[in-house]
Formats: C-alpha cells, structure tokens, sequence
C-alpha cells in the first residue's frame, strides 16, 4: 500500500548507478525513506525484536539453571510445537479476513502480559515455577505465531514490488542486529541481575512496538477474501501442495532448523565444552546475528541474482558445513567464527525465500500463506531443539551438532534434485 501524500522518488539512471560500486553491494535504505507506513513498522518490529531476544536467551538459560539438563531445555520445543502449529495456520486465515495492523497491535499487547508474567515467576518467588515457565513459553509462542503472518503479509502492501528485495534485506538487517544486541545484553543483564530484567525489557519493547502500530494506517483484507475458517486454511494448504516453487522453499528451510539449529545445547555447550557462563552463551547466541548481519548490509548484489531456487538451496547448504565446523572445534574464538558464517549463510538465503515468497503469492493468500510457512519456521527450531537436546543425551553434545550439520547439507541436496522446476527457477 503506498503512502498517502508521498511523492516517489525519482529512479536513478545507470549511470549514476554504475558510478557508485558500494551502492551495488551495500544494503538499500530506500524502502525506509519513500514508504513511511514501512518505516514504522520497521521500527517496531526492530524494537519489539531486541526485547523477544533477551527472553530467547533468558527462558532456556533458566530452565538449565533449575534442572542441570539439556533435555529439559529441548522439552521447551515439545511444548511449543502443538501451539506454533495449530495457531500459524490460524494467524494466517485471520491475516486475509481482517485488518491485519489489527492483528499485529492485538498481538503485541498480549505478549507484553506473557513478558510480565515471565518477570513475576522469576522474581517474585524464591525459586521459579518451572511448569509456569513451560506454560509462558508456549502462551508467548503461541501468540507470536498468530501475530506473525499479519507483519509478513503486511509488508508487500507497503512497499511495490521493485522494492521487494531492499525490503526482504532490510528486514534481514534489523532482525539480525535485534539478533545481535539482544543475546549480548541478556548475557550480561544475566549475569548481573538474573533472568528478571531481562523479562521486564522484553515487556516494554512490546509496548514500544504497540504504539507503533497504533500509528500505522488500516491494512484491511483483498477485496473479496473468505472468512477465517477450515475453508480458508486449505484453500492455502493445497496452493502450497500445487507449488514446487514453495514446497523447496519451504523444504530448504525445515530441514536446515530442525537439522542446523543446536539451540537447545548452547547452554550446555556455553558451561561444560566452552567453561564459561551466561557471557559464553550469549556471545554463542549472538554469533550467527553478527554473520547474517554482515551479509544482509552487504545485500545489494541480491538484486542480481535470477536463479532463486540455487540461490536458496547453496546457502543453506553452507550453513550446515558451518554448523559442523562448529561442532568440531574447541575453541570458543572458532566457534564464533563457524556460527557467523552460519547466519550469514542463513540470511542470504532467507532474503531469496522472501523474495521468492513475495514474487509468485497472490495478496489475498498472502497471509495463509505466510501461516503456512510460520508453521515451519517456527516448529523446525522446536523440533531441532528436541531433536538436538535427544542426540545430545544419548550421544553426547558434538555428536549433536556435527550431526545435525551433515544432515542440513544433505538435505538440501536431496530438495534440489528432487524438485526440477525448483532449482530451475528464474526470475520473471
């Protein structure tokens, strides 16, 4: 949807554009000046995203603290997956029936209620619930999953579709350095203070993030879009089943979360293989942000690229190499390293699957559709935890994560050769 009032920017000529060789590669910040409804949004999503990562390192951090116990940390996955799946395809009905700024500011109000509710189990008594934890945890996932394909179907109608790919690396951007300030300060707010503050903050940004919306202008549903329902549901489950081009997008991703994402074990691998505490665990956190922020500000070349099948699958195939890499060093310095080039890999192919994503969905599937693909993204790294948090309990931590990195690269390949319109794909 374009900005009322706003006059477009006027394009650049070729020349001026072949002048500037930094401008080729450097993310493009165009999309935040011409569009001030994606302005703000960007700015709230940011803000409410530093928060949510402070409770990403905080809620594991203090069930290892109570129980001493990988598997116990993976058990938060097992609880999440039930409402990640069932109210992902529900957000994204509900995303093409409404006004989904709507969505978005409902959402973030009742998350702000979870965050504090997190804050009193941790502080308000001598040693905190760990059932009531395990209940949040799912609430909050729950919540973010019917929340999130509202933001993911609003964007197309901010910003036309040459901006697409400026928009899919800014959003890649601040989602990577919310990814990166938020671990960091949870390790040290951790150490000093325990989990409380970190609760708290994530509170506040969720208030942040409401008054942002707030201000955005409606975003009501495509003419003619059907009521939330069953109906509705399927209609964007069998468009998926008809697509390959979604099905390797979304294949790519759910095999490199549930097989590439150790999570679960970065706690443990932060205290007994690293010796260190919650500093360790959240520069471990950190790391892949710090990579896939580097490449998502070095994204201007992305515009380029034709073949986005490949662009998405070879990514994500050097992600695993990195998580293996990862796995097999005992150095602290290395494995920072071997996790930023993780997320670096993660992002670049993240940026195609928006891309992707964008290019071939029509507006009035858009949100099913982003349920659809919600539904994945958030129960792979559920189901990684768990998968990671088991073999690490029958086999040990590096087993684990080399494991589960060999397993990403191999899956990848298996989707490339078994979807022929997938890997061929070229932009129209």
């Amino acid at each position: 949807m374009s900005d009322a009032g706003e006059r477009p920017a006027e394009p650049e000529s070729a020349a001026a554009v072949a002048a500037s060789p930094g401008r080729r590669i450097a993310v493009d910040l165009s999309p935040l000046r011409r569009h001030r409804d994606f302005r703000v949004l960007s700015i709230g999503s940011f803000v409410s995203l530093f928060g949510s990562q402070l409770t990403r390192v905080a809620i594991p951090f203090q069930v290892y603290a109570l129980t001493k116990s990988s598997f116990a940390v993976g058990l938060l996955a097992l609880f999440e997956l039930g409402p990640i799946l069932g109210l992902s395809l529900w957000g994204g009905a509900v995303a093409d029936a409404v006004d989904r700024r709507r969505v978005m500011v409902g959402t973030d109000a009742a998350l702000l209620v979870v965050s504090l509710a997190l804050a009193a189990n941790a502080v308000a008594f001598h040693r905190p619930n760990l059932t009531a934890i395990y209940a949040l945890a799912a609430l909050a996932a729950a919540l973010y999953c019917f929340g999130r394909p509202a933001l993911d179907a609003a964007i197309p109608r901010l910003v036309p579709p040459s901006d697409f790919p400026a928009a899919a690396a800014l959003n890649g951007l601040q989602y990577n350095l919310g990814g990166i300030l938020g671990p960091a300060l949870a390790g040290v707010l951790i150490a000093a203070f325990g989990v409380g503050p970190a609760f708290v903050i994530d509170a506040a940004t969720f208030g942040a993030a409401l008054a942002c919306g707030l201000l955005l202008s409606p975003i009501p549903p495509a003419p003619g879009a059907r009521p939330a329902g069953l109906r509705s549901i399927g209609e964007g489950l069998r468009y998926v089943r008809r697509s390959q081009l979604l099905m390797g997008s979304y294949a790519i991703d759910l095999v490199a979360m549930v097989f590439g994402m150790p999570n679960a074990l970065l706690p443990a691998l932060a205290v007994e293989h690293f010796h260190g505490g919650a500093t360790t665990l959240g520069l471990l956190a950190a790391a892949p942000a710090a990579g896939a922020l580097a490449a998502s500000a070095l994204s201007g070349w992305t515009a380029r690229i034709e073949r986005y099948g490949l662009a998405i699958a070879a990514p994500a195939a050097a992600w695993g190499v990195a998580i293996v890499a990862f796995g097999l060093t005992d150095h602290l310095a290395l494995a920072l390293v071997a996790l930023a080039a993780a997320g670096a890999a993660d992002m670049i192919s993240g940026i195609f699957r928006m891309v992707l994503w964008n290019t071939v969905v029509p507006d009035e599937l858009r949100g099913r559709l982003a349920g659809v693909e919600l539904a994945g993204y958030a129960s792979g790294p559920a189901l990684g935890n768990f998968e990671a948090g088991w073999v690490a309990s029958l086999r040990g931590l590096r087993f684990s994560v080399v494991s589960g990195g060999a397993a990403c690269v191999v899956g990848a390949v298996a989707v490339v050769a078994c979807l022929r319109e997938f890997r061929s794909y070229k932009q129209p």
